[in-house]
């Protein structure tokens, strides 16, 4: 059996990722089967299993399967109108982005739709928000006629009271029957899941209302006298339906105001054209879906159209605009040879190119992935959230019973019509949905203007502790230089030549990363030196590379490899410290553990950078350097930057123990590098920042990345999570003080002092408004201004 056969019914919410099929391996839907009954978990080798409609299904006993069998759709009806499965997607809550599905559901915690983890552009409006739209508008008059005929009907003389409780029954029926229909499906969910929440509360309040006034209504005289006011049995049929009208009016604000926190992702999505123009072998030009473009292929992009995919310009000149991307406002050259990233804007030449990344390998979509990721995350902050809200729900519960008894034993009279008014009131004001929203929104939105600014979070722990950080160490090579460094000059030593030497450490550098080796084997072939080809390689990261060319070992690096190595070196040292001092980076050629010459290569200091580092040092922010380059190189670039604190040749080791040592004496600390020698302190660090220039193990490492690998991001980035953090704090002060006054009102606590009294319908409203508020105030992020 695989996974297709499984009705959606019985997929747990936990099954993990799907191929791009949509069908989940084996191994993990026998992990992740849900019995329909009562959703523990369940194995296909249960002895208790039931087939229906040609689907098997197992049960965790005998008496969950019997009650199955007795009535498989009662377990198997939706709990919201909701998207037809797009192929491939995986399903996700808002509020508890632990659940996942390969189908649309209900959510078993909290009783939302699941919504597509990855929006896209043409998903259209929300099926739930459309259904809720209809269920509203055609009850709605129903509705105002029940209130109308509750609050003025006996002045209006239409109806005897018989009567009119009759006429009041029939109007509300539908209301209740099947505009709140899906709530009352979520709240039987919830008890069936165990997970009571928001749901729990709206369905018990409104058909305690409605049950009690059928009861009135149909059979009064199984109602107990204490129960009568002025010789009649009151009923609250629009109670009920004013509850039903405003919580479907508060869910449409919801949903409408949840679907603006996808913008960002979408904006990012509609970046992407939809065609390519391929150059045939034959030189014939044709427009193709951008989905058609394989790696290899030539692409034409002409003045003012966008680049379709990743790639390398072949042939022509032209500036093209990266800052939907990478938020750098000036065009960047670019000619053959020159990397081109999707998404971004041809503006005058045209260009001629490679495709070398489509689909879901573009930087383009490892952007939109990150944030998708980043906005699912849950901060640390939730998690205080997460505990209240498992005890809101029974603590409701548990303050409505005791409300009722309270009032019927000791309130004024009618003391027990007043105790269920006041209990139902309390059920439907409490709202665990504002809790449960109060960080999600804020996160949602603050990844996705973050990431229209070059900023990619990927989860909100690092959102929220970024604001902490007092300490950033910074790497140099690629992080406050350029990265892209030119080889300046090699020194022989004696029986050796120029070019010999740079022909031999080109030969160890090809198989190379690093951007170092990159300009040393630019520098061989541009002066078209023969490289050997080699065996046995090795890279000991942050030191330098070793192989074998034919019977010669080779060695490249920096002094503390030589030295590890046994390779004298002092021959050369006057000529490397004069070249260090010029701010070059120095390399040590060894051919048979003896020293053979030197190279260096320089590379320049971005422009942004020392503003970048001004601002920062302006908020208070320690900034120390850590290069694996030599001493006196680094100390020339930190002079240059006005960097303080300076620690040059260091290891990855080195770099991992600098931020131990740093968080042992109270640090919090921020990483900033590109390198896989930056990996393991990137890991380590309270907050990672990697650049987007960088290697894919640096970006693997870090939470946060910077796409453009401008170090003004880290500044924007603080500046995001303070105003994040503030905002989260804000929906949770709300969510907290509504709840702690709504509920204590709604009880009638100050009927004593004021003779207040808070009725359902006013409940229902409050209620309904108070996550429209706090996803409000989230929203406000997307405006809000750098803080100084």
């Amino acid at each position: 059996m695989n996974s297709t056969e499984l009705d959606a019914g019985q997929r747990g919410s936990g099954t993990g990722s799907t191929d791009p099929t949509g069908t989940a391996p084996a191994d993990v839907v026998a992990d992740s089967l849900k019995d329909p009954v009562c959703g523990m978990a369940v194995t296909p080798a249960s002895p208790h299993s039931f087939e229906h409609g040609g689907r098997p299904f197992y049960f965790c006993s005998a008496g969950c399967r019997t009650r199955f069998a007795a009535d498989p759709a009662r377990y198997l009806q939706p709990a919201a109108v909701i998207d037809p499965p797009i192929e491939g997607a995986t399903y996700t809550c808002p509020m508890h982005p632990e659940v996942r599905e390969d189908h649309p559901a209900a959510c078993p915690k909290c009783g939302m739709a699941l919504e597509p983890e990855m929006p896209t552009l043409d998903e259209g409006e929300n099926p739930e928000l459309v259904d809720f739209r209809r269920r509203f508008v055609w009850t709605l008059p129903l509705t105002l006629a029940v209130f109308v005929l509750a609050m003025g009907g006996h002045r209006l003389h239409l109806f005897s009271a018989d009567t009119q409780s009759w006429v009041e029954l029939l109007l509300t029926l539908p209301v209740v029957l099947w505009a709140g229909a899906p709530f009352f499906v979520r709240g039987v969910q919830s008890v069936l899941h165990r997970s009571p929440n928001m749901w729990t509360l709206i369905a018990t309040g409104t058909s305690a209302a409605f049950a009690y006034s059928v009861v009135a209504t149909v059979a009064p005289g199984l109602i107990p006298a204490v129960f009568t006011s002025m010789g009649q049995v009151p009923v609250y049929f629009e109670a009920a339906a004013v509850i039903i009208s405003l919580t479907l009016l508060g869910q449409l604000l919801e949903l409408k105001a949840r679907s603006q926190t996808s913008a960002a992702i979408k904006t990012l999505l509609g970046l992407a054209p939809k065609t390519a123009r391929r150059v045939e072998i034959d030189g014939t030009e044709a427009d193709i879906p951008l989905a058609q473009v394989q790696v290899g292929d030539m692409l034409r992009v002409r003045p003012g159209e966008k680049v379709p995919v990743d790639g390398v310009v072949l042939d022509g000149s032209s500036a093209v605009d990266e800052s939907m991307l990478t938020g750098e406002p000036m065009p960047v050259a670019k000619r053959s040879g020159d990397p081109l990233i999707g998404a971004t804007l041809n503006t005058s030449g045209a260009l001629l190119m490679s495709a070398a990344k489509v689909g879901s390998q573009t930087v383009l979509a490892g952007i939109v992935q990150m944030v998708v990721q980043a906005q699912r995350s849950k901060a640390p902050m939730q998690r205080m959230a997460d505990r209240v809200a498992g005890y809101f729900v029974v603590t409701v519960v548990a303050i409505a019973v005791l409300t009722f008894f309270a009032w019927g034993l000791f309130g004024p009279e009618p003391r027990w019509v007043y105790g269920l008014i006041n209990a139902v009131s309390v059920l439907i004001i409490a709202c665990p949905c504002a809790l449960g929203l109060a960080t999600p929104m804020s996160i949602m939105v603050a990844t996705g203007r973050a990431a229209t600014q070059g900023v990619l979070f990927r989860d909100a722990a690092a959102i929220e502790r970024f604001r902490d950080v007092d300490t950033l160490i910074v790497d140099k090579t690629g992080t406050l230089t350029e990265g892209r460094p030119r080889f300046e000059c090699s020194v022989p030593a004696e029986g050796y030549t120029d070019d010999e030497v740079l022909r031999l450490a080109a030969t160890l550098d090809k198989a190379s990363e690093h951007p170092l080796a990159r300009a040393i084997v630019a520098a061989a072939r541009e002066r078209k030196l023969r490289l050997e080809r080699i065996t046995d390689f090795d890279s000991a990261s942050g030191l330098g590379v070793s192989a074998r060319a034919g019977t010669r070992s080779l060695l490249l690096g920096n002094r503390a490899l030589m030295q590890q190595r046994g390779v004298a070196v002092g021959a050369l040292d006057a000529q490397a410290e004069a070249l260090r001092a010029t701010g070059a980076s120095v390399m040590f050629l060894a051919v048979d553990r003896q020293v053979a010459g030197l190279l260096a290569v320089s590379d320049p200091v971005k422009a942004s950078t020392a503003e970048a580092l001004a601002t920062l040092k302006a908020t208070g922010l320690r900034v120390i350097m850590a290069s694996g380059d030599g001493l006196t190189t680094a100390k020339q670039v930190a002079a240059t930057l006005g960097i303080g604190e300076v620690h040059g040749e260091f290891k990855p080791a080195d770099k991992l123990a600098l931020v131990k040592q740093l968080q042992a004496e109270g640090c919090v600390v921020a990483m900033a590098g590109d390198g896989i020698n930056d990996a393991p302190a990137l890991a380590q660090a309270d907050v990672g920042v990697a650049m987007g220039t960088g290697t894919d193990v640096a970006m693997h490492s870090a939470p946060v990345t910077l796409v453009k690998g401008d170090l003004r991001g880290i500044a924007l980035a603080r500046t995001i999570s303070q105003q994040t953090i503030a905002n989260m704090r804000q929906n949770l002060a709300f969510a907290f003080v509504y709840n702690a006054l709504g509920v204590p009102l709604a009880a009638g606590v100050l009927y004593p002092f004021t003779g207040w009294l808070l009725s359902p319908m006013l409940a229902a409203l409050a209620m309904s408004l108070s996550s429209v508020s706090v996803i409000s105030n989230a929203l406000r992020l997307r405006g809000a201004r750098p803080v100084d």
